[in-house]
């Protein structure tokens, strides 16, 4: 019997993903257990086996196309065998062949690419996430847009061939056509393209630069951007471009910490211990600081602020598709040594591509560790709309005075950036103050 394979749902926050690469073509024998696809959601990646024998009978999606969850994807069984129930889920091609065409078998292979015309004034225009990241990034024009995605929906490879034909228009004509508020007068609310075009017309695109110097094509390579790059990059610039951020720095005496550190470690196995880190041990400070300075574990919404009642921290982590931000939530609730053991875990998800996308939303303040670096001061920003996020930075060798004498000391460095519509620089600054002073008296901060 024929088996359909869907676009599974990884978490509640998402409602499509795009398919990066094809491990099977129709007509291959597949067993149960055998990669056919790999996707992405914004921030991670998967791939999908097979979970029964068969043949690829059909596939329904491309590579780069954006799908939403729980469609139909492709359909493994014998061949021969029906699959017209299935494929009518998918984009349906078949729609414009000939009616005499229906009752018989179809080829089994990839469907064609439906054939769409752009949409006539009074549509309802629908348009997926990840097309009008793209479009509000590079000023596409949406209304010269041909939507290929289900129900008539722009998507991203949509948005591609405006690009590819050079179907823009200059920055001011998009942020009035497209970017700004606009009264829907489709079902429910919904824009239309009629709507969108009693805004005041596009400015005639900017006249083209004069070409550049002929260049070998050896002295350059053209990468497309990763759908990630392209979230990441939006939404900095969203965060400096909407908040009034600025950045406090501090340093302290580190040798507390580091002294813990190393009596842990020598003890770890004997007493069941995690192998703790001074990152575990900075997130444990933070945890239990943090919750004396309500404005910095909060979001700034706008006309209101939320404030939370335990501490969910962000731990921004390096991979090798880009920044990811899983969050350990209840963190204020966690002991050292549960701190370390999680925040581990949800490092392991984010280095290998694994994690789920509801662990990478929901944290009230972040922690962005680059002493391993050797960076000793920096400037992180803010992901919003969190009002804070604190930067880790390498050991440094400081001296002080100690009873009249001198002496040498490791120093670490942190450096807060906060809203400062949020919060006023004097909130910030004692919150960085006592940290630091719970970070140089670590075991008494332990004791409470």
């Amino acid at each position: 019997m024929a088996t359909p394979v869907i676009m599974p749902r990884q978490g509640q926050s998402v409602e499509s993903c795009i398919i990066t690469s094809w491990s099977k073509k129709v007509g291959d024998a597949v067993k149960a257990g055998d990669i056919l696809f790999s996707y992405e959601t914004d921030k991670s990646t998967f791939d999908e086996a097979a979970t029964v024998d068969g043949t690829l009978l059909a596939i329904f999606k491309e590579e780069g196309e954006d799908v939403p969850c729980l469609e139909n994807v492709c359909v493994i069984g014998n061949p021969g065998e029906d699959i017209s129930a299935f494929a009518s889920a998918a984009p349906a091609a078949a729609a414009a062949a000939p009616a005499a065409a229906e009752s018989a078998p179809k080829a089994v292979g990839p469907e064609a690419a439906p054939t769409a015309t752009a949409a006539a004034p009074g549509a309802e225009m629908k348009i997926s996430p990840r097309a009008k990241n793209l479009a509000d990034s590079t000023f596409a024009d949406l209304l010269k847009a041909v939507p290929t995605g289900p129900d008539g929906r722009i998507i991203e490879r949509d948005v591609q061939k405006l690009l590819d034909n050079s179907q823009t228009v200059s920055p001011a004509a998009y942020a009035a056509n497209y970017s700004a508020p606009v009264e829907g007068t489709g079902v429910g609310g919904m824009v239309t393209v009629a709507d969108l075009e009693k805004k005041p017309e596009a400015a005639a695109p900017a006249a083209a630069a004069p070409a550049a110097a002929a260049q070998s094509a050896d002295d350059y390579e053209d990468v497309k951007l990763p759908n990630i790059r392209k979230v990441i990059a939006k939404s900095m610039h969203a965060s400096l471009s909407n908040s009034a951020q600025l950045t406090l720095n501090a340093s302290f005496d580190a040798t507390a910490i580091m002294a813990f550190r190393a009596a842990v470690k020598a003890n770890a196995e004997k007493l069941g211990l995690a192998n703790i880190t001074l990152n575990d041990i900075v997130l444990y400070a933070v945890s239990r600081t943090i919750k004396d300075h309500k404005e910095l574990n909060a979001h700034y919404l706008d006309d209101k602020m939320r404030y939370f009642r335990h501490v969910h921290l962000g731990v921004a982590v390096d991979t090798d598709r880009g920044l990811l931000v899983p969050t350990l939530r209840n963190a204020d609730l966690l002991s050292l040594n549960e701190i370390s053991v999680a925040a581990k875990s949800l490092i392991k998800e984010a280095q290998s591509g694994t994690v789920n996308p509801d662990k990478l939303q929901g944290a009230s303040f972040t922690i962005t560790n680059l002493g391993s670096l050797g960076v000793e001061s920096f400037t992180p920003v803010i992901n919003p709309p969190q009002t804070g996020i604190l930067g880790v930075c390498g050991l440094t060798t400081r001296v002080k005075e100690v009873a009249g004498q001198i002496k040498t000391y490791q120093a670490m460095g942190l450096s807060l950036t906060f809203d400062h519509r949020a919060l006023d620089g004097a909130p910030a600054a004692k919150f960085l103050k006592a940290l630091c002073a719970n970070l140089e008296n670590f075991d008494l901060l332990l004791a409470k």
